[in-house]
């Protein structure tokens, strides 16, 4: 459970102090005010004794105030008063009551309580509202209150709060490894430095999203039971200058009274950019003075007292180079994707809470979930109990998961999108083009299912290919296999229809990708040399490369020509392959693509059936 920003061992902040001093003196003075009311010394006389005495001529000297008259007595009463006090009352009333003969006078009420009460109020509820308001903005702005707006935002669980352990960690077996020996030095420090080594300063996660590098940090301080404090980078980083670099000081100044302690900053790369890299017309960022900041804490805290610094990211090449020496970041632990036998762990973790079919087999569910990361693991057990709910069932079976794979790939079913039957016959000898060039070259992916079922946004039709093996290698002959399984689907409409459409857009832009790669960073054209004139893209970012001529290609004029003419090269042969070897299986092209428009849908079992019911014609070997 989430503590409080500050730590909750802390005494309460000045202002809510002051606040309670005011309201404590207020009270104070209107209890003084009311006691002197009912104290004075000198007590007030009823009026009517007042006139007694004056008419009894016992009174020698009078003294009137707007309220009071005061008489001075010739001499003293028995009880040794010497002067008396009445509130007036007015001539004409006091002369028709001292005809009653009964003791009359006038009470003066306080009016304090109702003067401060009149203006203290209303003041009150203005400054209340002003008060309100301002801070509702500030939160909604994500300042903060403007006393702790210098304050670190840090999240601290306590020991064993954040409710993750390394058994909950699977399929980074090395990663967990690495960290755990960082947990053995926080729990023995002195075994640990018999021999002169010291605790790491800091340990950076790297790996690409949904990998489990956060998960790791808190199954570190699960394990390690010492408190964890939890931030992202940006939280560093307002509109105020100077906030950032007071937020790092007051977060490590927590974390030493808290020692040892675990810090945790998610996301790195909006704190820690390389300097001179985030302002490009000049000026000094308030980035870099918070980075700089982290930098010098980094250097001024001992080890030896246990603290220590995890930071995730998955940008690891726009890092400021400071940052990443030793001495600050001492280690780096790469969170990789799982391979199969990993995702077979993940998987194992997360249907612990999904009622599963008995006899069901995860590695089945691991080879169809090739390049899968923690996280989309994690949503693939998910989506596969939502589908096994919807149709009523009461366990999960592998054709559950099949169908949350589709959907998570391909995306969603849209089976209300209406075309008419001329494009839905070209949609399945395209679909069918692509499973048939598939089943037919040796080492291709797996056809696991073809389908004419709109999907997601732009998908008419979907062929799922996946690799059932993890592969980190390439030859060209699988690279021009692949494109030729790309190709298939726009030549198998060439064949049969003789025309071009513009569903195998996205074909065409994977196969010029894919030819490109091999001309310009593979070498595997002999025409162009053994070398590469495009420099690597990030190992971890996710994104499509810069478009031609924005990351800088080492190449001529002539040399590029010469680069367009071996991708042209090598698609056109990949074509007229791809165009023979659909030509031999004609038959089998279009009596899939009927069976196809018939039934929507054909699995794999349904695509091995048909290929086995036509016999093979001698020109239909695989190419």
């Amino acid at each position: 459970m989430p503590l409080a920003e500050r730590s909750p061992f802390k005494s309460p902040s000045p202002s809510s102090w002051n606040v309670a001093y005011w309201l404590l003196a207020l009270a104070v003075l209107i209890a003084l005010q009311s006691w002197w009311q009912t104290h004075r010394t000198v007590e007030a006389v009823p009026y009517s004794q007042f006139e007694q005495a004056l008419s009894q001529g016992q009174i020698a000297e009078v003294v009137l105030t707007d309220t009071t008259i005061t008489g001075k007595l010739k001499s003293p009463q028995a009880g040794g008063q010497t002067v008396l006090v009445a509130n007036r009352v007015e001539p004409d009333l006091a002369e028709r009551l001292s005809k009653f003969n009964v003791p009359y006078t006038r009470v003066v009420q306080s009016t304090l309580l109702h003067d401060l009460m009149s203006w203290v109020l209303p003041t009150a509820i203005f400054f209340g509202l002003w008060y309100f308001v301002v801070r509702r903005l500030a939160d909604k702005q994500g300042v903060g209150g403007f006393m702790s707006i210098g304050k670190s935002r840090a999240k601290v669980y306590v020991e064993h709060v954040t409710g993750v352990t390394f058994a909950d960690v699977a399929g980074v077996d090395e990663a967990k490894a690495e960290l755990q020996e960082i947990v053995a030095f926080l729990k023995d420090p002195s075994g640990y430095g018999r021999l002169g080594a010291r605790l790491p300063k800091g340990v950076l996660l790297v790996g690409p999203p949904g990998t489990g590098k956060t998960l790791l940090a808190k199954a570190v301080a699960g394990e390690a039971g010492v408190p964890f404090f939890s931030i992202s980078g940006s939280e560093f980083v307002e509109m105020f200058v100077g906030v950032g670099a007071a937020r790092v000081r007051d977060l490590f100044e927590q974390a030493r009274e808290r020692a040892p302690a675990i810090i945790f900053i998610d996301e790195l790369d909006a704190l820690g950019r390389a300097r001179g890299t985030a302002s490009p017309f000049g000026g000094h960022d308030e980035r870099e003075q918070t980075l700089n900041q982290l930098l010098a804490e980094l250097d001024g805290f001992d080890s030896s007292s246990g603290l220590v610094l995890l930071a995730a990211t998955n940008r690891p090449e726009i890092l400021d180079p400071a940052l990443l020496r030793a001495g600050r970041f001492d280690r780096q632990v790469l969170v990789d994707r799982p391979d199969k036998a990993g995702r077979v762990q993940i998987l194992q973790v997360h249907v612990r809470k999904i009622a599963l079919a008995s006899g069901l087999d995860l590695s089945q569910v691991a080879a169809l979930t090739t390049g899968f990361s923690g996280a989309d693991l994690a949503n693939l057990c998910n989506e596969a109990a939502l589908t096994a709910t919807r149709r009523g069932a009461v366990e999960v079976t592998l054709a559950d998961f099949t169908l949350a794979v589709e959907r998570i790939v391909a995306g969603l079913e849209k089976k209300n999108r209406v075309l008419n039957p001329r494009e839905r016959e070209v949609i399945a000898t395209h679909e069918m083009g692509h499973a048939l060039v598939a089943m037919a070259l040796p080492g291709a992916d797996t056809v696991h299912k073809v389908s004419i079922i709109p999907r997601g946004i732009g998908a008419l039709g979907y062929t799922i290919a996946r690799p059932t093996e993890d592969r980190f290698l390439m030859t060209r002959e699988e690279l021009e296999h692949k494109i030729m399984v790309l190709l298939g689907g726009r030549a198998a409409e060439h064949l049969v229809f003789g025309h071009w459409s513009t569903g195998a857009a996205d074909d065409l832009a994977k196969v010029t990708d894919i030819a490109r790669d091999m001309a310009m960073r593979y070498g595997m054209v002999e025409a162009l040399g053994h070398v590469a004139y495009e420099p690597p893209a990030p190992r971890f970012l996710d994104v499509p490369a810069w478009p031609s001529g924005m990351n800088g290609h080492r190449m001529g004029a002539d040399t590029q020509q010469r680069v367009d003419a071996a991708v042209q090269e090598i698609s056109r042969k990949a074509f007229e392959q791809t165009l023979e070897l659909l030509q031999a299986r004609r038959e089998l092209l279009e009596r899939g693509a009927r069976q196809l428009l018939a039934l929507e849908t054909l699995d794999e079992a349904a695509l091995k059936a048909l290929v086995a019911a036509t016999p093979a014609s001698p020109s239909a070997s695989p190419v």
